[in-house]
């Protein structure tokens, strides 16, 4: 017995954050953690990196866009939603996927925070020298 679903869902994750978010029709309201997206979302360059999916396939108010993050900071849950918005568009569109390839939308972003090493002050750098 098949279920009539109306959610796409799509994963995003970006340094610590991860960004579980689901899309259906609807008239392009963005909903993360319960709070509006330009609330959560104080900052412009924080909401511009989390709409540009939206943006450039041109679907701003075809979607309702409900997402879950958690761990990072600003930036990386807005490039986390990002990512996971734009995983879904292709999802239910793949003929946007060129598009979308095209601005490096559907490329997860591999850097992370390095590791504190022993005998240094932070990753890489060491105790300041004194010869006295």
């Amino acid at each position: 017995m098949a279920v009539n679903n109306p959610w796409t869902w799509g994963l995003g994750r970006r340094k610590k954050a991860v960004a579980r978010v689901r899309l259906k029709p609807g008239s392009g309201s963005i909903v993360i953690n319960g709070k509006p997206c330009e609330v959560y979302f104080p900052t412009a360059q924080s909401l511009r990196a989390a709409q540009l999916p939206l943006q450039i396939t041109e679907a701003e108010t075809t979607y309702d866009i409900f997402a879950n993050v958690k761990g990072g900071g600003l930036t990386g849950q807005s490039e986390a939603v990002s990512l996971g918005i734009a995983r879904a568009l292709k999802t239910i569109n793949p003929a946007s996927f060129d598009l979308l390839r095209e601005h490096s939308l559907l490329t997860r972003d591999a850097r992370e925070k390095e590791r504190k090493k022993y005998g240094r002050r932070g990753a890489r750098r060491g105790f300041q020298f004194s010869k006295r």
